[in-house]
């Protein structure tokens, strides 16, 4: 994308196919930024390990533990790649130590950099106890040479070398009891003899069961060191083979796949990546989507090689491809062959189920989990540059939110707006950029519109009058009615008739009356807010005959504004649920600016090595309040916001407020 270039960071996740040493390798390059958190989401849950990289020079950043906790939940054995060793301050040892104390994990060193820094130019591949290096005039990082470690030109090196061997053997046995018995068996006198294949098919199981990660280091800005990770990967990683999904039982070997991810092409509409867990696809072929209970046909497969697709002309279980021609399918969907293949698989499930007496029905069981939304914390308007523009808009938008589902469009009932509900700042920023330069729409961002309420505090009696001549015809109205606070949280008001009004005349213009009543309860006397919690009782009403509907309304109106204006008012403004999860050494700082932004703290639970502050904010005076709470806490703490209730302004507040509004402030 272009904002990826300009910014220098990854915004959507790419896939990418290769081969490598006779193994096929799906490869997606997700995110690391918060606001970006259901991009990592989604493609963690279609993965089968992943390659953590990390900036050697920062070790363990902020972002890394948001991610690596997603692939906790998701159970993705991972491996680590300490990237720009080459830097400026890159430190191997110090990147190690953050992965050890802020990831709570066990590195497994399986290399050793040769120099850092400036002086970076290879490394030390312990299990073999050789040394490659790098070509220093080579671009592309093909041309290395791989030599043994020998006692009598690299003696430092090889006594560093073995002494790194030998803790790793003691910490793979440590994990391992089959690696334990041959440790302590054969070669209980002599690690150096223990053959590195034995190790390596040690390492191999530890890295599956998630008990340790294995490190390895480099730099990517010329491939130094990315031949042997590449390497691990095909080692150490699992194959689609070998991991156990439950539900594959029931498919017998017919297809099963998920979409994870939709894209929206110029050329080819809708692009839908999807990952097949068991059976096979060809192009031209129909499948049922479990979630939408629909059929569709794919009518092409692609390989995606990042920005470039190569048609093909079938895929098998295991792979990553990207289909057209799905025009309902969303993130998250089950696809399989056919409703009755479904179904089949359901009975499967379904007799499986009674013998264990298992509760998971049939098709519950049946639908791959799909991906977990998170809810949205900031939240914009945004306006077409005319109301020409504004269906453009709204397709735009629609696009846009079947790609990304974490971004939610809704309208302000209050305020009539379209109101973006995104992850955060940045997420918001690229969304109107890609409406600008995707769909040629120059739009406005506006601030946060808070949507306040009005009431009344005490009761007030009004009467109004209309009599017009219109043409020959005489209308006239007269109304008498007293307006006080009601006891309901309701936005409608509560309509009484008092005894003295003629119910024969009621019959006729009641609903004219209370059409009227309802009108004016949505414009508030103070700022123009709806009114809430009101009850307005009629005392009096004259019709003359042949009077019209409107005007019975009109008059109506005028007079529950006028008791209003009279009454005690008050603005009422919404008050936020918000939770804080803060490492806590971050604590007094958040705890600080709460304060600053009226809020009321309820209490501060503890949950793992984090505090949980929880309590209410005014929604207006959470704006920006996503990049404030990252730059007090170095980006680590998360926050989630919900609609708790209306509550009246203090005195002071609501001045300010009015002031502001009516541009005196």
């Amino acid at each position: 994308m272009a904002q990826e270039r300009e910014r220098g960071i990854t915004i959507q996740s790419a896939a990418v196919t290769f081969d490598w040493k006779g193994y096929r390798v799906n490869l997606i390059d997700t995110p690391g930024h918060v606001d970006f958190t259901l991009e990592v989401e989604r493609c963690l849950r279609v993965l089968d390990g992943a390659v953590a990289v990390f900036d050697a020079s920062a070790g363990v950043e902020a972002q890394t533990l948001t991610v690596w906790r997603q692939a906790d939940k998701h159970k993705i054995p991972r491996i680590c790649f300490l990237n720009k060793m080459d830097k400026a301050g890159a430190s191997f040892k110090y990147a190690v130590e953050s992965i050890k104390e802020k990831l709570k994990a066990k590195p497994l060193l399986l290399q050793l950099p040769i120099g850092e820094a400036k002086t970076f130019k290879g490394v030390i591949d312990i299990i073999n106890k050789e040394k490659l290096v790098w070509n220093s005039n080579s671009d592309d990082g093909k041309d290395f040479e791989r030599k043994p470690l020998l006692e009598k030109n690299d003696p430092e090196l090889l006594k560093e070398t073995v002494e790194a061997r030998n803790s790793l053997i003691e910490q793979v046995a440590d994990l391992d009891d089959e690696f334990a018995d041959l440790v302590l068996g054969e070669f209980s006198e002599n690690f150096d003899l223990l053959p590195a294949e034995k190790l390596q098919a040690a390492i191999r199981r530890v890295t599956l069961t998630q008990t340790a990660v294995p490190v390895l280091c480099g730099s990517a800005l010329k491939n130094k060191a990315v031949q042997p990770l590449l390497d691990a990967v095909t080692m150490y990683l699992p194959s689609p083979e070998e991991r156990n999904y439950d539900f594959l039982q029931w498919y017998n070997g017919d297809l099963c796949a998920l979409a994870f991810k939709v894209l929206h092409d110029k050329q080819r509409g809708p692009l839908v990546f999807i990952r097949i867990y068991s059976g096979m696809l060809k192009p031209q072929s129909a499948i049922h989507n479990i979630n939408g209970n629909c059929t569709e046909r794919i009518s092409r497969l692609l390989l995606p090689f990042a920005d470039q697709h190569i048609e093909i002309p079938s895929l098998t279980a295991g792979n990553i491809a990207l289909t057209v021609g799905l025009k309902h399918t969303a993130t998250g969907d089950t696809l399989v062959y056919s409703k009755s293949s479904a179904l089949a698989a359901a009975q499967r499930a379904k007799r499986e189920g009674e013998k264990q007496q298992s509760q998971s029905s049939g098709v519950e069981s049946l639908l791959l989990a799909g991906v977990e939304v998170p809810e949205p914390v900031f939240f914009c308007t945004i306006e077409p540059p005319s109301v020409a523009t504004q269906p453009d808009l709204d397709h735009a938008l629609k696009c846009l939110q079947r790609e990304d589902p974490s971004l939610k469009v809704k309208l302000d009932p209050d305020s009539g707006q379209t109101v973006l509900c995104g992850m955060g700042e940045l997420h918001i920023e690229i969304i109107h950029d890609r409406i600008k330069r995707e769909y040629g729409l120059e739009t406005f961002l506006g601030p946060l519109q808070v949507a306040y309420r009005e009431t009344i505090l005490s009761s007030a009696q009004a009467a109004d009058t209309l009599d017009k001549t219109l043409g020959d015809k005489q209308h006239f109205v007269s109304v008498e009615l007293e307006a006080r606070p009601g006891g309901t949280l309701s936005v409608t008001p509560v309509i009484e008739y008092a005894e003295s009004v003629s119910r024969e005349l009621l019959k006729d213009s009641q609903a004219a009356v209370e059409n009227g009543i309802h009108n004016a309860c949505l414009q508030g006397p103070l700022l123009g807010s709806p009114i809430q919690d009101v009850t307005i009782t009629l005392h009096s009403l004259i019709i003359h005959p042949g009077t019209s509907a409107t005007m019975i309304s009109a008059c109506a109106s005028r007079c529950v504004q006028k008791a209003l204006k009279k009454a005690d008012k008050q603005v009422l403004e919404p008050l936020m649920n918000l939770e804080v999860t803060v490492p806590r050494d971050y604590l007094s700082p958040v705890l600080a600016d709460l304060a600053q932004r009226r809020g009321d703290i309820q209490e501060i639970q503890a949950r793992q090595d984090n505090s949980v502050v929880i309590g209410f904010v005014p929604l207006a005076e959470i704006m920006g309040y996503s990049t404030v709470l990252r730059t007090l806490t170095s980006g680590s703490a998360t926050f989630a916001l919900e609609l708790s209730t209306y509550q009246p302004m203090n005195p002071q507040d609501q001045k300010a407020l009015l002031n502001q509004r009516s541009g005196t402030a």
